[in-house]
């Protein structure tokens, strides 16, 4: 790109950048605060290829910046414009624009811009971040992260596309590595609430006596050291609450949610006021609901109120036809993120991933394929690359075949250690602490040994 030095001015006060072909039709964005293409009538998907002027109401190939540079050749900087968007509130920005050449010809153009908005143009001005670095809605993950050529993994994608465009709550299940999360963050970016935050906890890794602070939020002097400071359940208004391991609430705990989540209101602790609330909830569990019930470990009106939309995720060995996909996305993923360059993976390892099991499911494909990057010594992924457990792992045979290999004393033992102690994880939610206690362990212990089995 050429930009002349004597007109380039400092582009860290710019908030937001534009690069479009020589057409202005629009190649690469990165705009500082997502409600600005909500106040354009624009999702993050759609808005790539869009000319520029389509976005506002009195914007033309005439008064656009973009487009003047790209029919003069030159640059235009800390240029003032005033434009309408198309529901009719007025925005002002400063732009630097130039053009991008390749051997003398404009080939496209890029604008740096910050946005200003004027009180009496906007209805809702409190939806505009207050920090002008604010870049993101707390979300990694959207639909198409979701990768499968399963046709049951795609009917539950055309339901979290479904449910997506309400406010339905949604309970999610899933074993440990199926993408409870990936899935949750879909649905918030499909909805209406993408521009909003997506606040995620796991209600496992919070002591059970912080738990209601965090949710709900505290008074200064509600207790010795009390501040006053938002709970999680403010910090989502507007967006969506995500609850992971639903399963590990008290009883008392899961009343209080059961209040908030059908008033949409909370009052934090010490407090004498309810705080109204406009946010959707989504929450998941890694054990099946109905032995939640069974077992009284979940309020039936609890589940009932957070389970409107129900979405089972299936293990990784419940769709194992997916393996060869995620293999190739996890390896052009790695390729991007990693000073690593890999071009073929050897036969014998995708047979092997083929037949193992998977009990930490897709999360641990991920990591699998991590590791071999890590292991690698050439443009290809071989036995050698791929983690010790993977490879020790016997070929699974048909019902009734008996096995002809004789395991080493040591093999016996590790695979019959690694089953008791998933047995014990799977009977206990996942929660290390209390796998441990069944198991008669510390638990570092057991996390070393979930460590040497691959089951984290």
């Amino acid at each position: 790109m050429n930009i002349d030095a004597e007109k380039y001015k400092e582009l860290a006060e710019f908030d937001n950048v534009l690069v479009t072909d020589e057409r202005g039709n629009l190649i690469f964005y990165d705009i500082a605060d997502l409600n600005i293409l909500k106040e354009l009538d624009k999702r993050p998907e759609n808005f790539l290829g869009q000319h520029v002027t389509t976005s506002y109401k009195d914007l033309t190939n005439e008064t656009s910046t973009i487009m003047s540079v790209l029919r003069s050749g030159e640059p235009l900087c800390g240029i003032k414009q005033e434009i309408y968007t198309k529901r009719g509130n007025l925005i002002i920005s400063v732009n630097s624009t130039y053009p991008i050449k390749e051997n003398n010809k404009i080939v496209g153009a890029v604008e740096f811009s910050k946005h200003f908005f004027e009180k009496d143009s906007i209805r809702h001005l409190d939806k505009y971040a207050g920090h002008k670095i604010y870049r993101k809605n707390n979300t990694v993950y959207t639909i198409d992260d979701i990768i499968t050529t399963d046709p049951n993994m795609e009917v539950i994608k055309q339901q979290i596309r479904k449910v997506a465009q309400t406010d339905s709550t949604v309970l999610i299940f899933g074993k440990t590595g199926t993408g409870k999360e990936v899935a949750s963050q879909a649905i918030h970016n499909l909805s209406d609430r993408y521009e909003k935050p997506f606040v995620s906890l796991n209600c496992g890794a919070v002591p059970p006596n912080l738990l209601e602070s965090t949710l709900f939020g505290t008074v200064k002097g509600s207790f010795t050291g009390a501040e006053s400071m938002p709970g999680l359940f403010e910090q989502a208004n507007g967006g969506t609450l995500f609850l992971d391991e639903i399963n590990s609430l008290d009883i008392y705990l899961q009343v209080k949610l059961l209040k908030a989540v059908e008033e949409k209101r909370i009052r934090r602790i010490g407090g004498k006021e309810d705080i109204e609330l406009d946010i959707r909830v989504i929450s998941a569990t890694n054990e099946d609901p109905e032995v939640l019930l069974e077992e009284k470990r979940m309020r039936e009106d609890l589940y009932y109120r957070l389970g409107v939309v129900q979405i089972n995720l299936p293990t990784l060995s419940e769709r194992q036809a997916d393996i060869e996909a995620l293999v190739t996305h996890y390896v052009n993923f790695y390729n991007n993120h990693m000073n690593i360059f890999i071009d073929r993976v050897q036969p014998e390892v995708m047979e092997k991933f083929k037949s193992y099991d998977w009990p930490g499911n897709v999360r641990e494909l991920k990591n699998a394929i991590e590791t071999a990057f890590n292991n690698a010594n050439s443009h290809e992924i071989t036995m050698e690359d791929i983690p010790a457990r993977i490879t020790r792992t016997k070929k699974k045979l048909p019902a009734g075949q008996k096995a002809q290999a004789v395991h080493s004393l040591k093999e016996t033992v590790d695979e019959f250690e690694k089953g008791i102690i998933v047995q014990a994880l799977e009977e206990s939610g996942g929660i290390i602490a209390a796998a441990a206690r069944q198991l008669g362990i510390s638990k570092q212990s057991l996390k070393y040994k979930m460590d040497k089995y691959g089951l984290r």
